[in-house]
């Protein structure tokens, strides 16, 4: 609900929760929410943003922090009363902040400290009032589900399951849809496969047309997996319409990223428009459009009122977003996170391997091929105690920071290219740096270190890369980058060399998502260069870097490197925060 609910309308809750954001409670402008909520009696649980909100609110100070904490951070509990009796003194939360509490109000305690943030947790047990600054709902957070359901005990509310809510969102389809007709978009990713699904079992096929369009811009072998993948559940209605031309001419010469969300999701609409009049289903006979969003595609989009724009979510283009207004769309999902539609998916009865598969973007490769006319400017990156190191075109550091007592050499280089990062849940875009090491096969825990420490320090980097092909910095060569087919093939291979790469090590289902990223320059002129990004999430609001074996990395990297056009292969070592999982 938005923030600003009346306290007379949320009197028969059974419990609130205000929570995060990117703002600035001592700002003007700022959400604010009515503090009459504070005087119902009803368990008030504050998270991030909302525990500063509590804390403005009550009389305490919220001011920036001498240290922004995003990713994984030490806490201690200090009381071992309420939320938090009977857990560790120490564990690792999941932190994303550059503001913090300062002074607590009058009648609290605080709870739990870290090493940057003294007032990482409060409370007021005879008021019922919990504010943490850290966010528990993440499954990074070590005991964050015991506190949350401790707070869902002292509030005692309605039973719910994902079977409830099935039943509960049929109904609410039944509604929405009336006497119409839906014709849905399917990409073959998790959402839009169990939206389909879900739509063809409550309103039935001859009410429901699938389109999967091919744009050119998917998987490896991806249209013929979906059209086998429908087979065994009896789902006939699915068109094809091979579209891979038509997205390829709209794309060229277009570099900016939120430039390409747009162009793809009006070009799907051009293209579904196009199918659906050729098929008879038109808007004025009846039809509207199905779509397969969630809710971190909502909030990432900045479709919630107080949430920052992460980027542009191709099913939230100006046109999706006017026939939303006019009624015109439905969205059965808008508002589950991803592993809430994948549990929905098998109570529908869709196979494991179906539900279970790596999530893959709507705009597909078309938002992992990053497109530059030129390489960008780069800022000055000089941490405490580097060095310079040997002349380069890009600023490039060695240091002495590393395991062995500080004896391993670890050198740097700011990349020219930026990527999408979200930083105190707000949207960044900023460079990537890259490092060097003489064992360059695997990444030790000092690497990790830094992708951690690197962007917390630096006001220009959001993303910390390991270099797996080289062992030494080599001069980049930048090469003017625009979506194409050569370019989707050329990272459709790459994709494919993961993925058989990790199924065969039966990692897939330990890996929740592997992006696999092109980037626009090598060390020769007219070479590229491969990121790797496997990450390990639940609900991917939050996701850490995923550890893959060096053998793994060795296999991969090798055959990556036999491919015509690439010579460099990196892996992305940065957690969410404070990067995004995927680049763009």
């Amino acid at each position: 609900m938005p923030s600003e609910t009346k306290a007379q309308d949320l009197k028969d809750v059974a419990g609130i929760i205000l929570s995060g954001g990117p703002q600035s409670v001592y700002e003007a402008g700022s959400p604010q929410a009515d503090p009459e909520i504070l005087e119902l009696g009803i368990p008030v649980l504050g998270l991030c943003y909302g525990h500063q909100w509590l804390a403005h609110a009550l009389g305490g100070r919220v001011a920036p922090g001498n240290v922004k904490e995003y990713g994984l951070t030490d806490i201690e509990q200090l009381s071992g009363d309420g939320l938090f009796a009977g857990l560790p003194q120490q564990f690792t939360v999941w932190m994303s902040h550059g503001d913090e509490v300062k002074e607590l109000p009058e009648g609290f305690l605080t709870v739990a400290s870290s090493k940057n943030c003294k007032n990482a947790a409060m409370m007021n047990a005879e008021k019922k009032i919990f504010g943490i600054q850290f966010h528990i709902e993440v499954t990074h957070t070590q005991h964050g589900m015991d506190i949350l359901r401790r707070f869902v005990d002292l509030c005692g509310p309605e039973a719910w399951s994902m079977k409830s809510y099935a039943s509960h969102i049929g109904e609410e389809i039944l509604r929405e849809v009336g006497e119409k007709k839906v014709f849905m978009l399917v990409s073959g990713g998790v959402d839009s496969t169990v939206a389909f699904t879900l739509l063809n079992k409550v309103l039935g096929e001859d009410r429901v047309q699938g389109l999967l369009v091919d744009t050119g811009l998917m998987r490896k072998g991806e249209v013929t997996a979906i059209q086998k993948a429908f087979e065994p559940l009896g789902i006939k209605n699915l068109q094809v319409e091979d579209a891979s031309e038509r997205f390829f001419a709209a794309l060229k010469d277009v570099y900016e990223p939120e430039a390409k969300r747009a162009i793809i999701g009006r070009t799907f609409l051009d293209v579904q428009r196009a199918v659906s009049e050729r098929m008879g289903l038109r808007i004025e006979d009846g039809w509207m459009l199905g779509q397969g969003t969630i809710y971190p595609d909502t909030i990432e989009t900045g479709g919630t009122k107080n949430s920052d724009k992460i980027k542009t979510h191709h099913n939230r283009v100006e046109l999706v977003q006017q026939m939303i207004e006019e009624g015109l769309v439905i969205e059965p999902l808008k508002e589950l996170y991803k592993d809430e539609v994948r549990q929905l998916g098998e109570e529908l009865g869709l196979p494991h391997e179906l539900v279970w598969r790596h999530p893959f973007p709507g705009p597909g490769l078309g938002v992992r091929i990053l497109c530059a006319s030129a390489s960008t400017s780069i800022p000055a990156f000089a941490p405490a105690g580097a060095s310079v190191g040997k002349p380069s075109p890009f600023p490039a550091h060695s240091t002495g920071s590393g395991q062995a007592g500080g004896r391993e050499n670890i050198d740097r280089v700011v990349l020219p290219v930026r990527s999408v990062g979200v930083q105190g849940d707000g949207r960044t875009y900023r460079h990537a740096l890259a490092l060097f090491a003489e064992d360059h096969e695997c990444p030790t825990d000092s690497h990790y270190a830094l992708a951690s420490s690197i962007p917390n320090g630096s006001k220009t980097i959001n993303r910390v890369l390991f270099c797996l092909s080289h062992a030494k910095l080599f001069e980049i060569s930048f090469t003017p980058t625009f979506i194409t087919k050569e370019s989707a093939d050329l990272l459709r291979e790459a994709d494919a060399i993961v993925t058989d790469a990790i199924r065969e090590a039966n990692l897939y289902e330990k890996i929740w998502q592997f992006p696999v990223v092109l980037l626009p320059f090598g060390e020769k002129e007219g070479m590229r260069s491969i990121i790797l990004r496997p990450i390990e999430s639940t609900d991917a609001m939050t996701a850490a870097a995923y550890r893959l074996p060096k053998e793994v990395l060795r296999r991969i990297t090798q055959a990556i490197l036999k491919l015509r056009g690439i010579d460099a292969v990196f892996l992305d070592l940065t957690n969410k925060p404070p990067a995004t999982i995927e680049w763009e």
